[in-house]
């Protein structure tokens, strides 16, 4: 296969993680945006096919979706649908492709064919755009193709990043159901003989002894809670509430904290209603302050902010501290995983677990002027 030296490199390289993503979106219909993407591309560009393939993440298969007004044009010759049936065939993808670089493919002589990869590389199981046109594309239309590229590589990315966490979510809910009684029951009991212990024993420094058994064993069930929460699957109850009135009742339960370090929460003073489980919602934002609390310097604030847009609302929640490291980043809602000493690490995996099942996404970055920053997504 030879193929033109031309070629055009995204200017900046894409975020491996959905975490990371600087705009992230709800819940991704692929096979839609791959619609969007080709009928656009049909229409900007002078083509005669355009289409593209990528990986069904359910079905484990490749998916084809290509421009029907194109791929069926009545006017094309018999010779011109034989190359786009060759085309289809992929006989002529011998070699893996270079993620998002446009190249031109010197195949045949009635059509200047050119490919984009958008995802997986391999030729086994390529992502990738394709378009035929009649004539050389110029410099300006091949950074147009390149840019609708670049948007279906990251709804791809993060597809892929969503269907991961899923994943790791339904193990970890086959792994619940299976201990949950296993642990419930020695729990109660030791609680119920270290209340009964404490009340008999005459000495107070042996049931301040017996206090910090039933304390302990509290925490522990606590845990416990947390992580058969993770594991189970949704029960929403959904109603319209007011994001301020959510707030200001998560920094009223924080007050202790924010005292401690002499820490201000700033928020929007403009109500804002959205249809959420209040109780779940407040989890989040407890769990989200109170890190940002933590990680913050004495006497600093904590920002809360919101963004209304047509579909969605955008919520980011900053503090001034030391930020996360590249690798805290890769990891951060992984369950388990904590930056906090005697943390469970569950904290920011419920979180995520919370705002998925709202339909919307979580995701953390370092802010430019230091501190970092968690913003999640809520549909309107």
């Amino acid at each position: 296969m030879k193929v033109a030296t031309q070629k055009f490199t995204a200017p900046t390289p894409l975020p491996s993680s959905m975490q990371n993503l600087p705009n992230n979106l709800s819940v991704v219909d692929v096979s839609k945006i791959c619609q969007l993407i080709v009928q656009q591309l049909a229409t900007l560009l002078p083509t005669r096919a355009v289409w593209t393939l990528y990986q069904n993440l359910d079905t484990g298969k490749r998916e084809f979706v290509a421009h029907s007004a194109a791929i069926n044009n009545s006017s094309l010759t018999s010779s011109q649908s034989q190359i786009i049936t060759y085309l289809q065939q992929e006989k002529w993808l011998l070699n893996d492709l270079s993620f998002l670089k446009v190249t031109q493919l010197n195949l045949v002589n009635e059509y200047q064919v050119y490919v984009c990869c958008v995802g997986e590389e391999k030729a086994i199981a390529s992502e990738y755009i394709l378009i035929c046109t009649d004539e050389l594309l110029t410099t300006q239309q091949q950074q147009g193709f390149l840019g609708n590229a670049q948007i279906l590589s990251q709804y791809l990315a993060m597809s892929k990043e969503r269907s991961h966490h899923l994943d790791q979510i339904n193990t970890l809910s086959q792994a619940c159901g299976k201990i949950e009684h296993q642990l419930r029951n020695p729990l109660a009991l030791i609680n119920l003989y270290a209340e009964n212990l404490r009340l008999a024993l005459p000495d107070h420094a042996l049931q301040a002894q017996a206090l910090v058994i039933r304390q302990t064993v509290d925490e522990l069930s606590g845990k416990l809670t947390d992580l058969l929460y993770y594991g189970q699957k949704a029960k929403l109850h959904i109603q319209l509430h007011n994001l301020q009135t959510i707030i200001a009742e998560c920094i009223k339960s924080l007050e202790p904290s924010l005292k401690e370090k002499n820490i201000k929460i700033s928020y929007p003073d403009k109500a804002l209603k959205v249809k959420v489980d209040s109780w779940q919602m407040k989890q989040v934002f407890d769990n989200l302050l109170g890190n940002a609390i933590h990680f913050s310097p004495p006497g600093g604030t904590v920002t809360c902010d919101w963004r209304v847009y047509r579909n969605e609302v955008l919520i980011e929640i900053c503090d001034r501290g030391s930020g996360i490291s590249e690798t805290d980043l890769k990891q951060i809602f992984k369950p388990y995983y904590s930056r906090r000493v005697g943390g469970t690490g569950l904290g920011l995996a419920i979180a995520q677990k919370i705002i998925l099942d709202h339909k919307g996404n979580l995701w953390a970055e370092n802010l430019p002027e230091g501190g970092a920053q968690f913003s999640f997504t809520l549909p309107r």
